[in-house]
């Protein structure tokens, strides 16, 4: 059951995490930057991992893993493997969008769906693994 509502809490942080993140990349590509362009692509996909990295990070250690681990410690594990999920995030958009040329607002939500689950992955057996003391 504990699994159940813990996959269900990372879910619905994971969608709000989604909603922030699009709409910062969405903002910054509708407004300023210009998608057609591979730097500031980039530059806006950056902004967002920021903006919704920092969300995440607090989201999932208060309601997801309920954790009490060090902050520290496991910040900086949280932002490592985001760096991880974000250089396949940057090359699934570069390949795709520059490379491919597919539009990269439907391909921003398929790169999403990868993102999210290699996350949870990083999440549940790196950053906020609980040591088993027996």
């Amino acid at each position: 059951m504990k699994l159940s509502r813990e996959i269900i809490a990372y879910l619905i942080v994971g969608v709000l995490t989604t909603i922030i993140g699009l709409s910062v990349y969405y903002g910054l590509t509708f407004t300023l930057l210009d998608a057609k362009n591979p730097v500031q692509l980039q530059i806006a996909n950056v902004v967002m991992w920021i903006v919704a990295v920092t969300f995440a990070y607090f989201a999932n250690r208060i309601f997801v893993f309920k954790s009490k681990g060090h902050f520290i410690r496991e910040g900086i594990k949280f932002y490592a493997a985001r760096v991880i999920t974000l250089l396949m995030d940057m090359g699934l958009m570069a390949l795709f969008v520059s490379v491919f040329g597919l539009n990269d607002k439907v391909v921003k939500l398929g790169v999403q769906v990868a993102v999210t689950i290699g996350n949870y992955i990083f999440s549940k057996f790196w950053v906020f693994r609980r040591e088993h003391i027996s």
